[in-house]
């Protein structure tokens, strides 16, 4: 069920970074057949409330639409929940047909415009990176400042994924969700807080984590994970008050703090697209053979 366009391809298979995909449809996924995406999440504005999809499509610099658009300060530094919280109360929905915005705040104010073309480019920090991106004229800058108490401003240019087209695709399993619960001695941990684009069922605690390095199956799309996602504060805060309760950095320090990962206080991994395609929930999720 690959379903990829040929044209997404290059010679003999393949993909588009030139690994040979030849080999990676159906036939060379395993055998297992056990894991399924559960939940797809994205969201068109960096550090806003996740919206969860029925599918997706996946390319090199991670899902369409997804995190197209983020917020910077009078500093001209990227600003996410771990500074700001509140921003995981609102609501951002991009029309790309339409090229219109909206934002909705947790007072019901809703503030909607055509997007931009153009705009005045700014040099700005992403995290310890410099970018180049543009001005986003409209009411939502002034929308955000005055809702969330600072002056801040909405941004456009590359995709905010948080390591770029090496982590276009974040993977969580909901069997190491309900261990990361148990040990919190909570009932559930709401995955929204971790900010994945993919969940999947089938497998068991951090199963995962042995995909470190492998190439993965993820419905049409081929991926290939390099890393653990080592986790930072905002994983503290109620996705939907933005506000924090629940020590989840405590807890993984706790019983993840001796696992040999990329990163420390390893939860879910992170990977890039070798080959690009249409993800949808309920899809095959599975390493391919070499």
């Amino acid at each position: 069920m690959s379903g990829t366009d040929p044209s997404e391809t290059g010679p003999g298979g393949a993909g588009i970074d030139g690994t040979d995909v030849s080999d990676a449809g159906p036939g060379g996924a395993s055998t297992s057949g056990t894991a399924a995406i559960t939940t797809l999440s994205i969201t068109p504005v960096k550090s806003t409330r996740l919206h969860t999809v029925q599918s997706i499509q996946l390319d090199r610099t991670g899902a369409a639409g997804d995190r197209r658009l983020f917020v910077i300060d009078r500093r001209d530094r990227m600003v996410n929940a771990k500074l700001v919280g509140e921003l995981q109360t609102v609501v951002a929905e991009l029309d790309e047909r339409a090229g219109r915005l909206s934002l909705t705040f947790p007072d019901g104010l809703t503030v909607a415009g055509a997007l931009p073309r153009g705009g005045d480019e700014l040099d700005v920090s992403f995290f310890s990176q410099r970018r180049r991106v543009r001005l986003v004229e409209g009411p939502w800058s002034r929308a955000l400042s005055e809702r969330l108490g600072q002056p801040l401003r909405l941004v456009a240019g590359d995709p905010a994924i948080d390591r770029g087209a090496d982590g276009a695709v974040t993977l969580i399993s909901r069997a190491s969700l309900a261990r990361l619960a148990s040990e919190a001695g909570v009932e559930q941990v709401d995955a929204r807080r971790f900010r994945m684009l993919v969940e999947i069922d089938g497998v068991a605690a951090h199963e995962e984590d042995a995909w470190v390095g492998k190439r993965v199956r993820i419905g049409a799309a081929l991926v290939r994970f390099d890393g653990h996602v080592g986790r930072c504060l905002i994983t503290r805060r109620d996705p939907e008050t933005g506000r924090i309760d629940l020590p989840t950095l405590d807890v993984l320090r706790a019983y993840r703090g001796d696992v040999d990962a990329t990163e420390p206080l390893p939860f879910g991994i992170y990977g890039r697209v070798l080959q690009p395609g249409r993800v949808t929930v309920g899809d095959p999720v599975a390493p391919v053979s070499h």
